[in-house]
């Protein structure tokens, strides 16, 4: 059967993940998505910002991007697996929600640093303020009204936690003809979020912030817990 093989923790965040995202289309009301606007993440300064948020917007996908979903249940399961067999059930599930928590927080600094840097304070009232820049508009609004979704943090924890753990694994990559081993990709794909993440391209809707906050909490938990690799035993 399906998942028939699959630890607990991984197939029950599959499950979860894939009903979240079937009901997000199914209460699709003429192009706009409810849930979206109560169960993914604002800043914590936005009208729309709801306490249940910094949990639930971990389930939530794209409902415009059936790829969004797809490679992250897609890495969930690749890494997931054989994460957990390793680190047993419960310690899995803390460092999972624990990373994806990790990528909010660092997501949301970045927000208040941009704020801050625009208004003076980490705090304004959206629909009262004006400015001359357009551009400082347009950012206040992306800030405030624009919704965070997705697993993305929580992986790239799980990376990390791979590439620590089995680094010698080879990874096949989308358009690269040759396996590469995953301590070299893993942290060339940090940088380029962090590249992406500094640059800002225009029309760029990618929270690159929060990858990198769920890799760097993932990096500290795994310095923390001090989990050896399979082959370490003394």
């Amino acid at each position: 059967m399906p998942l028939s093989n699959t630890p607990p923790v991984v197939k029950n965040l599959l499950i979860i993940n894939v009903i979240f995202y079937i009901a997000t289309l199914l209460f699709n009301q003429g192009g706009t998505f409810p849930l979206v606007e109560h169960l993914a993440v604002y800043y914590f300064d936005s009208p729309n910002f709801r306490v249940w948020q910094v949990i639930t917007y971990m389930f939530m996908h794209s409902p415009v991007s059936f790829a969004h979903i797809l490679f992250n249940m897609f890495a969930l399961y690749t890494f997931g697996t054989s994460l957990e067999y390793l680190f047993g059930s419960k310690r899995f599930l803390n460092y999972y929600l624990i990373t994806g928590l990790g990528a909010l927080v660092l997501q949301m600094v970045v927000q208040a640093v941009e704020v801050y840097q625009i208004v003076g304070s980490i705090s304004i009232d959206p629909a009262t303020y004006t400015s001359a820049n357009p551009d400082q508009l347009r950012k206040l609004q992306e800030i405030y009204y624009g919704p965070m979704v997705g697993a993305s943090g929580a992986i790239f924890g799980l990376l990390i936690a791979f590439g620590f753990l089995y680094p010698n694994a080879e990874l096949f990559i989308m358009f690269i003809p040759m396996p590469i081993k995953a301590k070299y990709i893993i942290p060339v794909y940090v940088l380029l979020e962090l590249f992406l993440g500094v640059a800002q391209f225009s029309g760029d809707s990618v929270a690159h912030f929060a990858h990198l906050g769920g890799a760097l909490f993932g990096f500290i938990l795994m310095k923390i817990w001090r989990i050896r690799r399979p082959w370490d035993y003394y």
